[in-house]
């Protein structure tokens, strides 16, 4: 079967910029997701349609077309109350704030006593980024993946 809408898709991946390595599934469960419900990045999506298990990908994608560019507008300060994932806070840290959307995550640049100054850049933004998948299998997804909107099973959503 072929990469289509709807297909739920297994694969292992990794993750590069120009520096080398940043991430990689290889060594872990693979992960999955259903094609054409906008899981992950556009480009890539479109890159994995109409491929096949066994088939491998690697795509290059300038940051516009990946997390976007550094925005230097996206400095922001914030009450540290306000600062999940650690108890103490140094400059560097990655943490999560409650958004209108849902939890972001974002980078402590200065810490004071009450306020804390952040960066909601996405941690990959301004970086050209490289991903290498190996497919390993494609299957149709089941009416209750279809009716969930994603791909059910291990590496993939969990109820």
């Amino acid at each position: 079967m072929n990469i289509s809408e709807n297909a739920v898709v297994q694969f292992h991946y990794s993750l590069s910029d120009e520096t080398g390595e940043l991430e990689s599934s290889k060594g872990s469960a693979p992960l999955l997701y259903m094609h054409g419900q906008q899981q992950m990045l556009p480009k890539l999506e479109a890159a994995l349609e109409g491929k096949a298990a066994g088939d491998t990908l690697e795509l290059t994608l300038a940051p516009a077309d990946a997390y976007g560019e550094v925005q230097t507008n996206a400095i922001q300060d914030i009450q540290v109350k306000y600062l999940h994932g650690a108890k103490k806070w140094k400059a560097g840290m990655k943490a999560w704030i409650q958004t209108e959307e849902g939890q972001r995550q974002v980078t402590v640049v200065k810490v004071g006593m009450f306020k804390a100054q952040i960066d909601v850049n996405h941690p990959l933004a301004g970086k050209t980024l490289t991903f290498k998948v190996e497919i390993l299998n494609v299957r149709p997804a089941t009416t209750e993946e279809i009716a969930h909107g994603h791909a059910h099973g291990e590496g993939g959503h969990q109820h």
